[in-house]
């Protein structure tokens, strides 16, 4: 794992990190974004462009954030629900698209709020 989408994504999902990414490898979930950990080449060009500052290097990321590590790493290793498969590494979200499910850790979160 290289780079991590932590939980002040969930519900956000701005996507100026999917721009900068130069080699596809950030999927959108259903509430989150998540980095595939095989794709990601270590660039780094998608952390100084979140806004709300989700986006880590695995060796950074908070102790509060650590649970997205595994969440980012379960939504290509595990099946999602409503999917027989797990997604895998398919070579670029473009080809993906929006997947309508999030990790299991993602799933059970509370929905934030709508800022007013």
């Amino acid at each position: 794992m290289t780079y991590v989408i932590a939980q002040p994504c969930t519900d956000v999902m701005d996507k100026s990190c999917l721009e900068e990414c130069p080699v596809d490898c950030i999927y959108e979930g259903g509430r989150a974004l998540y980095i595939n950990p095989v794709e990601c080449v270590e660039c780094g060009a998608c952390e100084p462009v979140c806004p709300v500052e989700a986006v880590y290097h695995k060796d950074d990321l908070p102790p509060e954030y650590q649970p997205a590590l595994e969440s980012n790493a379960a939504f290509f290793r595990l099946p999602l629900a409503g999917k027989a498969e797990p997604l895998g590494n398919p070579g670029g979200a473009a080809g993906v698209g929006p997947v309508a499910a999030d990790s299991a850790f993602v799933a059970a979160l509370p929905p934030k709020a709508a800022e007013q």
